[in-house]
C-alpha cells in the first residue's frame, strides 16, 4: 500500500512538473549535465531516478534505501526495471555485481592520493627527519672525529651530505639497503685484493634501531668506503716509508666523488673495485694470489704432498765437452738428459741440454758449465728457477701494492723497466713491442722508482758526472793519481761561479756509448748505451751507479722513433750516420711515459708465476712494514732528507788556473795543490778552501748519474 501510494504521489509530481514552462529545456539540460560524469557507457543514459524521484520521500523510505544504490544507474524512471532491481536484486546477480565493482574505484580513488600521504607515509617521514636530523648533527658536529675519517675526507663528507640535506645513501630503503649489503660484502673480501679487510670495519645496521644509532653506522660504512677507495688506488703503504730514491705524485680520489658514484651505483662493490689498478700486471697478480691461497689450503689439508727435491749438482773444476767427472752424472740428472743417468762422460748430449738451459736462463751460452751456470742450475742465481727472497704470498702481496702507486693510464706506447729482472720493454697497443737485457744500479747505488717522460734521444752523448760521484769516487782517485782522469777521457773545469765540471766527451770511449735516452727526474737517471758489453751475458746485471745500460741501443732507437715519429722512417742504419763528435737530439712530438718498476713476481704470457731476487730489500722492508707496528700509519707520508746527489761541487773561484785539466782560470790558489795539501773535502763541498771564499750560490750543476 505504501508502495502504491508512493507511485500515485510520483505520477502526480510529474503531471505538475512537465506542465510547467521551459521544462522540456530543463530536461534536456539535466541529460547533458548528468551525461557528463558518467564513466560507464554500458549503462543506460540519464536522466536517472534521482531526477524523478523527490529526495526526501526516497529518503524516509527505509528499505528501499540499498536497491537504490544498487538502482543508481537506472536511466529510464518510467520503466519498472529499477523497482524490480530494488525489490529482487537476487534476480540478476550478473548485473548487481558490476555494478558494485564499478561504484569501488568512484570511491577509492581520492584515498590512493590523499590517505596514504597522511596515514601511511607519515610515521617513515618522521622516521627519515629523525636520521637526517642526526646525521646532521654528526656530520657538522665533534661526533665525525669517531669514525677516524681524515681532514679531506671530512669535508668531502660534509659537502656531499649537505647536498642531499642530509639524506642518507645506506639505509632507509630496500635500495639503500642492497647498496649496503653490496659494500659490506666486497670490504670483508678485500684480501681479494692484496688489502685487509680489518682495515674497513662495516656496521651491523640490523642492529641499529634508533636515529642515533642508524646515523653513526651511517658515517662508519661512509668512512670504511673511503678509507678503501684511498688506499686502493695510492696504497696501504706510502713510499716514502720504503726508501728515499722512491718518487710518485700520489692522487688521491675526491671523496665527495666516491660516495657521489657509490650513491648513483646500483652496485656498490663494483664501485668500490673500480679503484684498484686497472693494469693487466695487477689483475694477472690478484688472480694469482687467489690460487696460491687456495693451494695453501690444500697442502695444509694434505702435509704430505711434497715437491720432489732439486738435484745439485756439486762445485769443483769447470766441466766441458769430451770430460769424464762423477758431477756429470749429478748434471745428467738435473737436466734430465736421455740415455743413462750413470754416464759420467761429458758428451754432445750434455753439452746440447747445458747450452739449452742457458738460453733459458738468459746466461753465456756456451755449452760449458761455470760459476754461473752452476748457480743457475743449483738456484743460486735468477737462472731458469722461479725464486724468492721471502714467503710468494708476501712477495706477490708487495707487488700488488707497488702498483698502487703508478699512474693508472701508463700511457700508449711506454716503456717498462723491470729492475730485478734487468729488463726493458717497449709497449705499444697493450702488447709487448721490444724487449731487452738491460744493467741497472749496484744495491747501494739503485736505481730508482719513478715514473718520466721521454722526451728526445741523445745521438753523440757528452757524460757530464754526477756530484756524488765527482766527490766521492773521482777526487779520491785524483788524491792519488793528478793523471787519473785524463787516462780515461775525463775533463775538469770550473765555471766562474766556482761549480766544479767534470765531464767527458762524445766519443766511442765514452761511458755512455754513443746514445743516450732522455726522460728528466730528479734523481738524474736515464738509459744509454755502453762500451762495456760483456755484462750483459751475465744473469745479474747491479753493476752501474743507478742508470739503466742497454744491450742493444740502436735498435732500442729505432722501435722508439718507429712509434714517435712514424713517418721518419728512422733505421739502424740512419741513426749509425750520425755517429761523430757533435751531440744530435732527436725530439719526440709527443713523450713516451718511462716507468722504472722493481717486479720481484708477475705472470708472464703463459700465465706463470714468475719470482726473482729482492735485490735492493724493497720487499723486505714493505713485509716487515705489513707485519709490524707501523701499518697502523703506513700510509702517512714521512720526510725525508732533500736529494743531495744532483747538488754541485764547489771550489773557491779560480782554483784551476795552472790549465791542468782545462776549463776556466783565474787567480787563486792552484786546485790540485789544493786537493794534494789536504784540502777539506767537506769545506769543498761548501765552496771553501783553506783560504778561499765561499762560492756563489747561484750556479747549477746539469749532470747526471751512469
Amino acid at each position: 500500500m505504501r508502495l502504491n501510494g508512493l507511485l500515485a504521489s510520483t505520477a502526480l509530481g510529474l503531471a505538475l512538473l512537465t506542465s510547467q514552462p521551459g521544462f522540456a529545456q530543463q530536461t534536456d539540460q539535466q541529460k547533458v549535465d548528468a551525461a557528463v560524469p558518467v564513466p560507464d557507457t554500458t549503462l543506460p543514459p540519464p536522466p536517472t531516478l534521482k531526477d524523478v524521484q523527490p529526495a526526501p520521500a526516497a529518503a524516509e523510505v527505509k528499505p528501499a534505501e540499498p536497491k537504490q544504490e544498487a538502482a543508481t544507474p537506472a536511466a529510464e524512471p518510467t520503466k519498472t526495471e529499477p523497482v524490480q532491481n530494488a525489490t529482487a536484486p537476487a534476480a540478476e546477480p550478473p548485473k548487481s555485481e558490476p555494478v558494485q565493482k564499478a561504484a569501488v574505484p568512484a570511491v577509492e580513488t581520492p584515498k590512493t592520493d590523499l590517505p596514504p600521504k597522511l596515514n601511511l607515509s607519515q610515521p617513515t617521514v618522521t622516521a627519515d627527519a629523525a636520521l637526517s636530523d642526526k646525521l646532521r648533527e654528526m656530520v657538522t658536529g665533534k661526533q665525525l672525529d669517531r669514525v677516524g675519517l681524515r681532514k679531506a675526507e671530512r669535508t668531502g663528507v660534509e659537502s656531499f651530505y649537505a647536498a642531499r640535506n642530509y639524506a642518507p645513501i645506506w639505509i632507509g630503503s630496500d635500495a639503500a639497503a642492497a647498496r649496503a649489503a653490496s659494500a659490506i660484502g666486497y670490504l670483508n673480501n678485500a684480501e681479494a685484493v692484496g688489502l685487509e679487510s680489518s682495515d674497513y670495519p662495516t656496521p651491523d645496521f640490523k642492529a641499529a634501531t634508533t636515529p642515533e644509532a642508524q646515523a653513526e653506522a651511517e658515517l662508519r660504512l661512509t668512512a670504511s668506503a673511503l678509507t678503501f677507495a684511498r688506499q686502493a688506488q695510492t696504497g696501504r703503504i706510502h713510499f716514502t716509508r720504503v726508501s728515499a730514491d722512491i718518487a710518485f705524485t700520489p692522487v688521491a680520489p675526491d671523496p665527495a666523488d666516491v660516495l657521489g658514484k657509490l650513491a648513483a651505483s646500483d652496485d656498490a662493490a663494483k664501485t668500490l673495485d673500480s679503484y684498484n689498478p686497472p693494469m693487466p700486471e695487477f689483475k694477472a697478480l690478484k688472480a694469482k694470489l687467489a690460487e696460491l691461497r687456495n693451494n695453501d689450503g690444500q697442502l695444509a689439508a694434505k702435509p704430505e704432498q711434497k715437491k720432489p727435491e732439486q738435484v745439485r749438482v756439486p762445485e769443483g773444476k769447470l766441466l766441458r765437452l769430451g770430460m769424464k767427472d762423477d758431477r756429470v752424472i749429478a748434471l745428467r740428472k738435473r737436466l734430465d738428459v736421455p740415455g743413462d743417468k750413470n754416464n759420467p762422460v761429458y758428451d754432445e748430449d750434455v753439452r746440447d741440454a747445458v747450452k739449452t738451459f742457458q738460453e733459458t736462463a738468459e746466461i753465456g751460452v756456451d755449452g760449458n758449465v761455470g760459476r754461473n751456470t752452476l748457480a743457475a742450475l743449483n738456484g743460486d742465481q735468477k737462472g731458469g728457477e722461479n725464486r724468492a727472497s721471502h714467503n710468494t704470498i708476501d712477495t706477490v702481496l708487495v707487488n700488488m701494492e707497488r702498483w698502487r702507486w703508478y699512474p693508472r693510464d701508463l700511457g700508449n706506447p711506454h716503456v717498462v723497466v723491470n729492475i730485478p729482472d734487468y729488463t726493458l720493454t717497449l709497449w705499444n697497443n697493450g702488447k709487448p713491442y721490444w724487449h731487452s737485457k738491460i744493467v741497472v744500479g749496484k744495491p747501494n747505488k739503485a736505481t730508482p722508482l719513478i715514473s718520466a717522460e721521454m722526451k728526445f734521444i741523445t745521438v753523440n752523448p757528452t757524460w757530464n758526472v754526477p756530484p756524488s760521484i765527482i766527490e766521492n769516487e773521482y777526487l779520491p782517485a785524483l788524491r792519488e793519481d793528478p793523471d787519473a782522469l785524463d787516462r780515461i777521457g775525463l775533463k775538469v773545469e770550473q765555471r766562474p761561479d766556482g761549480t766544479l765540471r767534470v765531464y767527458q766527451p762524445p766519443g766511442a770511449a765514452n761511458a755512455l756509448g754513443r746514445i743516450r735516452f732522455n726522460f728528466p727526474n730528479k734523481f738524474l737517471v736515464y738509459q744509454h748505451d755502453t762500451p762495456d758489453k760483456q755484462l750483459f751475458a751475465r744473469s745479474e746485471r747491479a753493476y752501474s751507479h743507478g742508470c739503466m745500460r742497454v744491450q742493444n741501443p740502436f735498435t732500442y732507437a729505432e722501435k722508439l722513433l718507429s712509434l714517435a715519429l712514424p713517418n721518419e722512417n728512422y733505421s739502424e742504419a740512419r741513426i749509425e750516420k750520425m755517429l761523430g763528435s757533435n751531440e744530435i737530439n732527436i725530439n719526440f712530438p709527443k713523450p713516451i711515459w718511462v716507468h722504472l718498476t722493481y717486479q720481484t713476481a708477475w705472470v708472464d704470457q703463459d700465465g706463470k708465476l714468475q719470482l726473482r731476487k729482492d735485490i735492493y730489500g724493497r720487499d723486505a722492508k714493505m713485509i716487515s712494514i705489513m707485519k709490524g707496528s707501523e701499518m697502523k700509519v703506513a700510509d702517512t707520508a714521512i720526510d725525508r732528507p732533500p736529494n743531495t746527489s744532483s747538488k754541485p761541487v764547489r771550489v773557491p773561484v779560480g782554483m784551476l788556473n795552472n790549465g791542468r785539466g782545462g776549463g776556466y782560470r783565474d787567480s787563486g790558489p792552484n786546485f790540485f795543490d789544493w786537493l794534494f795539501n789536504g784540502g777539506d773535502q767537506q769545506e769543498m763541498r761548501r765552496g771553501r778552501g783553506p783560504n778561499g771564499p765561499r762560492a756563489d750560490s747561484s750556479g747549477r750543476y746539469y749532470g747526471s748519474w751512469r
